[in-house]
């Protein structure tokens, strides 16, 4: 999970910076995007499987395209947000293109970017489980699997109570960095 995630916000991070600042971009890629966002990450469950070698990578795709969405719309809403004035002062003081990125653009977006994350994790998290009904022998969707052919369910209902205290948990470690490294100081 953590690795589709990952890849989710590498991609989803400057998607996003060049849907906030270029209209052109947005409107060549708003369609696009909304179409290959509101497809079912498990739809692409075929797909991956005969793209990718092995059903780990297509366990990190599946993830990967169900999380880079939040990222990537989080991140463009949060630079619409920004004053369009810090970047003319920006370019009257001089500053480079990495300038306004390193000093204006991720400051100014660190909230919303890692809104994003916090959501693309719940994503990835309810992606993860029945994504590892893909033939893996390892994981909580094959535990699942397993107690309910086993008709174990008393380690079915466990299960799914450990899935819940782990998203919980995942959730809350997301709350804590965004406060952590947000400028913004208000309640999440």
């Amino acid at each position: 999970m953590g690795l589709g995630l990952l890849i989710a916000i590498i991609l989803g991070v400057p998607i996003g910076i060049l849907m906030g600042r270029s209209r052109r971009f947005r409107e060549v890629s708003n369609s696009p995007f909304q179409l290959l966002r509101m497809i079912s990450p498990l739809a692409w469950t075929p797909l991956a499987v005969v793209v990718f070698a092995t059903w780990n990578q297509s366990i990190i795709f599946l993830i990967a395209i169900a999380s880079l969405w939040p990222v990537a719309f989080a991140t463009a809403g949060g630079l619409a947000k920004v004053d369009p004035a810090w970047f003319k002062v920006a370019r009257n003081l001089g500053a480079k293109p990495w300038h306004m990125l390193t000093k204006i653009i991720l400051p100014a977006i660190s909230f919303d970017v890692f809104t994003g994350i916090r959501l693309a994790l719940g994503v990835a998290w309810i992606v993860l489980v029945p994504a590892e009904y893909l033939g893996v022998t390892s994981g909580l969707g094959y535990s699942i699997e397993d107690a309910r052919e086993t008709l174990s369910y008393d380690h079915l209902t466990a299960i799914v109570l450990v899935i819940g205290a782990l998203g919980y948990i995942l959730d809350s470690s997301c709350v804590l960095l965004i406060k952590r490294f947000s400028w913004h100081h208000a309640e999440s």
